[in-house]
């Protein structure tokens, strides 16, 4: 009988509970439902099993965020379970929220980037943490890492890596088989940001190494543990989720073992270049009262840069080199600027990057087809106004730039490649492109990562034609970052100069 009553008691607990769970769910749809957006899959779970759909086709989930948007206009409402997002689009709103330092990073995000799989994985990182003054005191010991002075330092290295691929590419042309672009390029970055920000010398060209397999794992596992709430607890995922804890583990050990040694060189009175390692140091030795958890912010860092130091980079380039290979007009005028400027020089140097204007145009509009960090989010705690709709406070404002970058609103025949939309003279964008984020938040690594690109581009362009293999897909892969689906499968020939 007792165990009868027990019984009763936790269906009652249970009965009360999901009651409490319906009726806070329906004062949330009266509260937030009058914000346009598409209708919701079901009561309880939003537009979540759309997104689970998405995800489970291996679709990008930004499409139907453009489609959304051109629908239902330049505000709009998304609900995942309890949780309710607005997705903005107007560029003078994009201004106001991302330009100031008072609306901050949201903690949605922030937790489930923090562990993942529960296992900790961009923590308290530059990228991540939300209080304002723990990031500014991280930003500010970085940024000496970003001077433009010590960018233009850090040219021979972009050389020298880049003649590694060079040297690649010149074995696939004279062996006339084809390549996959985007793993090349992959270990190209990898090799700028372990020479450059940690002092490493690799070589992921010429060794079989373990990080990009466990780079990918991590982003992989990044956009499921974000979208979709139940994806841990299915069995027929849990050897995928081990293997993205062990990913997360092994950058973390790594970056441990890294940051030991450049400390006890410091210690010692060794030279040590000022690069991120010794800024990342530099941030923990700061503390006058140490912690565990500064010590965790370090690997937090370590791990945030050198997969974002790496990843979109890769991304860009491969997909640079897609369009390029599609549009053969621009890429000979591109070869014509190449040619006047570098000539047959085998190295670039910081001047000649700033001679290079159309291959910053083609640059910068791969980025705006294709932004390889494509979103961003902040946390709005007062009520606005936005295109005639009242927002409430405390919402979560996200901000896509793929989407932005692909209405017509803003860009004419959004979709064509054409890198004269940013010459010089053209009109600049109003708060619709932002590939690199906006404001004091943006990305510490943009100016670096365009040097990058274009010293790997303009060798490349210099010494090599290419061509895409025929039957290959120009989808776009979602994996948190965007990525070319195909890989983009080249062949590549020796270029033929002119006389």
């Amino acid at each position: 009988m007792a165990l009868w009553n027990l019984l009763l008691y936790v269906l009652f607990v249970l009965f009360v509970a999901f009651l409490g769970l319906c009726l806070w769910i329906k004062r949330s749809h009266m509260k937030y439902d009058h914000i346009p957006g598409p209708p919701k899959d079901s009561f309880f779970f939003g537009h979540s099993l759309t997104v689970r759909r998405i995800m489970k086709r291996g679709g990008n989930m930004h499409d139907k965020f453009l489609e959304w948007a051109e629908t239902y206009g330049p505000v709009y409402r998304l609900n995942l379970f309890h949780f309710v997002f607005v997705c903005v689009y107007c560029p003078e709103t994009t201004k106001e929220i991302l330009m100031s330092p008072k609306y901050l990073k949201d903690s949605f995000l922030h937790r489930k980037l923090f562990t993942m799989f529960g296992q900790r994985f961009l923590g308290n990182g530059l990228v991540t943490a939300i209080d304002h003054d723990l990031w500014y005191k991280q930003r500010r010991i970085m940024d000496p890492a970003f001077s433009s002075l010590y960018l233009r330092g850090l040219m021979g290295t972009f050389n020298e890596t880049a003649e590694k691929l060079m040297d690649k590419l010149s074995e696939c042309a004279d062996s006339k088989r084809d390549i996959k672009m985007l793993s090349l390029v992959n270990c190209v970055t990898l090799d700028v940001i372990t020479k450059v920000a940690f002092g490493m010398d690799l070589d992921f060209l010429s060794n079989n190494l373990p990080f990009p397999k466990a780079i990918e794992a991590c982003l992989k596992g990044m956009v499921f543990n974000i979208r979709d709430t139940f994806f841990q607890l299915n069995p027929k995922n849990w050897r995928f989720v081990n293997e993205v804890r062990e990913a997360c583990r092994l950058l973390r050990t790594t970056g441990a073992q890294w940051i030991n040694n450049r400390r006890s060189a410091m210690q010692n009175g060794e030279d040590v270049p000022k690069d991120i390692l010794t800024q990342i140091i530099k941030c923990f030795e700061k503390e006058e009262n140490k912690t565990e958890e500064d010590e965790e912010i370090m690997l937090d860092n370590f791990v945030t840069f050198f997969i974002a130091g790496q990843e979109t980079t890769a991304n860009q380039l491969s997909f640079c080199i897609m369009e390029l290979a599609r549009h053969p007009d621009i890429m000979e005028k591109l070869k014509n600027e190449i040619d006047e400027v570098i000539g047959m020089k085998k190295d670039l140097s910081y001047d000649d990057l700033g001679k290079l204007t159309y291959l910053t145009q083609v640059l910068k509009e791969t980025l705006r087809l294709y932004p390889t960090a494509p979103a961003t989010s902040r946390e709005v705690m007062e009520e606005k106004v936005i295109n005639g709709v009242k927002i409430p406070a405390g919402l979560t404002y996200v901000f896509s730039s793929y989407v932005a970058s692909r209405l017509d609103k803003f860009f004419k025949d959004p979709l064509k490649f054409d890198p004269d939309r940013f010459h010089p003279d053209a009109p600049k964008p109003y708060y619709c492109y932002y590939p690199f984020s906006l404001g004091p938040r943006s990305c510490l690594g943009q100016n670096f990562a365009q040097m990058e690109a274009k010293v790997v581009m303009a060798k490349l362009i210099q010494r090599f034609d290419f061509n895409l293999v025929p039957g290959q897909t120009f989808d776009i892969l979602d994996t948190g970052t965007l990525r070319p689906k195909s890989g983009v499968v080249c062949t590549v020939t020796h270029r033929k100069y002119r006389t």
